[in-house]
């Protein structure tokens, strides 16, 4: 059995562990959306197996109950030791410094997973990812819906949508954030740690912005036109909302939309 199907299989195998611990939830309930954000290097030699590991997340989809809506950020503190990764960004650097001061944290390293905001571990461990997971996927969270999503014309692009969230069960209020991220993205590494490699990764951000505010007890919907990256192509695109109580801390609502689909 080739390696990807022997990991798949165990994917499932533990998942239907979890589930039958957890409790099924009924056959009609929708997924709960559970955001796994990954921050990564490809300057990082630990980094290439959890980048596999989050592709099969996104693929499999192996928690039961769960819609898991990933995202790869790569930081920037990697590139002076021999390779600039070209996904990376101060931007992402400094979210994750934010998450590492909110959590406690004695420092931020690569590569590391957060779900939902508020658990963290090292990016590489599914077992540690599977309890975070499941812990997640039984958490009440607020829908979120896109919709009237459009690509309009323009040097650059610009992605149109109306987004909606119900939140009349909401105990805090929360900050409305938008993410734009590469479905599929690679790279021949030629320096660095991982020089020689070939890297291909998945959901890999491109930019993450805060368009409104969600007051607690409150549904509302907001519209927005953001511009993409000159050049981007959107049929390789994925729009991911999120809304996030202040820190940054807990996500407690998420949907993703794919411009390509």
């Amino acid at each position: 059995m080739k390696p990807v199907f022997r990991f798949a299989a165990l994917l499932a195998l533990l998942a239907a562990a979890v589930s039958a611990q957890a409790g099924e939830a009924p056959a009609n309930a929708p997924p709960t959306p559970v955001l796994v954000e990954l921050f990564t290097s490809e300057g990082c030699s630990s980094c290439p197996p959890a980048d596999a590991l989050l592709q099969r997340m996104d693929r499999y989809q192996p928690i039961a109950g769960a819609e898991l809506i990933v995202l790869s950020e790569h930081v920037d503190y990697w590139n002076h030791l021999g390779w600039s990764d070209p996904y990376s960004s101060a931007f992402f650097s400094e979210r994750q410094e934010s998450y590492g001061r909110a959590l406690g944290l004695e420092t931020v390293y690569t590569p590391q997973m957060i779900v939902d905001g508020n658990a963290e571990f090292t990016g590489g461990s599914w077992g540690k990812a599977s309890q975070a997971l499941t812990k997640a996927a039984i958490a009440p969270k607020i829908p979120v819906t896109i919709e009237g999503i459009s690509v309009e014309p323009g040097n650059p692009q610009s992605v149109r949508m109306q987004i909606k969230a119900e939140s009349t069960a909401a105990r805090h209020s929360a900050d409305v954030f938008v993410a734009f991220a590469l479905d599929h993205a690679e790279s021949q590494v030629l320096h660095g740690e991982n020089g020689g490699r070939r890297l291909t990764h998945v959901a890999v951000a491109q930019s993450i912005k805060k368009i409104g505010r969600l007051e607690k007890g409150r549904s509302s919907s907001w519209e927005a036109e953001l511009k993409l990256k000159p050049g981007a192509d959107p049929s390789n695109l994925r729009v991911i909302v999120f809304l996030q109580e202040d820190g940054p801390g807990k996500v407690i609502g998420a949907a993703m939309r794919q411009l390509g689909h």
